[in-house]
């Protein structure tokens, strides 16, 4: 139980400690990160029980709904959620990478539970291909996320600031759906991950950079 526990957490944790220490300007409180990470890891309980209810009770088979509406529209919805609750009017959030590291924190904390919980029920075998793709993934919708949180509490036009918080939660769902609709309709779905997870490891990467770019 131990080797599967420590096999769950270390891929959530590395890439925490990665993103976290990219910030170039103030490093945030590594306890209220780790806050952020907790309030993801408990989404998953609640989660769980509502997607298991959506697809007994309406008897859903569409790889569709499954992918962009079970998956990453409550998922996406849930995280953003916590981010804009109890990060986004917080002292802490003063620079835009701010909302690149508790966007991470909270995907992560999702990621890790969910890694936990398969890793238990499937086996510990599968932990370096859960790390490579859902816990990699899901950090790198925390990144997007959070990019555009960041860029829109800091943009002074109110426009603006409604098309930047508007993307940080439609971005991860649109890209979330693909990642599901991948597994779930293609036989070969390696051959499509591949190139999807190289895209998304370049612009969440991107975004990393051009968050960086600019001090508040």
């Amino acid at each position: 139980m131990l080797a599967v526990v420590s096999a769950g957490i270390a891929p959530g944790l590395a890439l925490l400690s990665y993103f976290y220490l990219k910030d170039t300007f103030e490093k945030e409180p590594i306890t209220y990160v780790f806050k952020i990470f907790m309030f993801g890891a408990l989404l998953v309980f609640p989660l769980m029980f509502m997607q298991y209810v959506i697809e007994l009770e309406l008897g859903v088979t569409s790889h569709l709904v499954k992918a962009f509406l079970m998956s990453g529209l409550l998922e996406e919805f849930f995280k953003w959620f916590i981010l804009i609750y109890l990060v986004y009017q917080n002292l802490h959030f003063d620079e835009h990478y701010d909302g690149i590291v508790y966007g991470v924190a909270v995907s992560l904390g999702f990621a890790t539970a969910e890694n936990i919980l398969f890793l238990i029920a499937n086996g510990v075998e599968l932990a370096l291909g859960r790390a490579i793709l859902p816990v990699s993934s899901h950090a790198l919708f925390g990144v997007i996320m959070g990019y555009y949180l960041g860029k829109g509490k800091f943009n002074t036009n109110s426009k603006h600031k409604l098309i930047c918080l508007t993307l940080s939660l439609l971005t991860p769902i649109f890209l979330h759906g693909m990642y599901d609709m991948i597994i779930l309709s293609q036989k070969y779905w390696g051959l499509y991950m591949v190139p999807f997870m190289i895209f998304l490891w370049w612009l969440g990467l991107r975004k990393v950079k051009l968050a960086n770019t600019v001090e508040i």
